[in-house]
């Protein structure tokens, strides 16, 4: 498949390895899991850190084969949830730092691409969040509001 903004073919990525069973070395329990989780969502971290850290502090591979539910779904269900979906808010990130060193270096022609390609990802993802009820149907992406929404 090609890539969406370059005239080159994609390259092909490797899988995880595929368990049926939890591995025997994990140290934590199901509802030992669910509980971290639960408390580090609590704490404010992102889906992505929650996973990294269960990974590096507490050796747990893979939340979704020890609980059988991922770490979105978990906080959902502990009624945790955050007013905008993590992919969209890191391209949102993305876009401020881009706009802030636009406006230093106004001639940066690379970067002035960049803004608009990232721009474009961005309005694909609202469209599809706003078709699947993930985002209100009224919000609307602008550069302005970014600054506001994305800390």
């Amino acid at each position: 498949m090609a890539r969406i903004h370059a005239r080159r073919r994609g390259k092909s990525s490797s899988t995880k390895p595929y368990h049926i069973n939890v591995p025997e070395w994990v140290p934590l329990q199901a509802s030992e899991i669910e509980e971290l989780i639960v408390k580090l969502g609590k704490e404010g971290l992102s889906t992505s850190a929650i996973g990294s850290r269960l990974r590096d502090q507490y050796g747990v591979p893979s939340v979704k084969e020890s609980t059988g539910k991922k770490i979105t779904k978990i906080l959902e269900d502990n009624n945790i949830k955050f007013n905008l979906p993590e992919d969209l808010t890191n391209l949102m990130r993305k876009v401020r730092k881009l706009d802030m060193h636009l406006k230093n270096n106004p001639r940066d022609l690379h970067n002035k691409r960049a803004i608009k390609l990232l721009e474009e990802k961005i309005r694909r993802l609202v469209r599809y969040y706003r078709d699947n009820d993930l985002l209100p149907t009224d919000w609307k992406y602008d550069i302005s509001t970014v600054k506001l929404l994305v800390e």
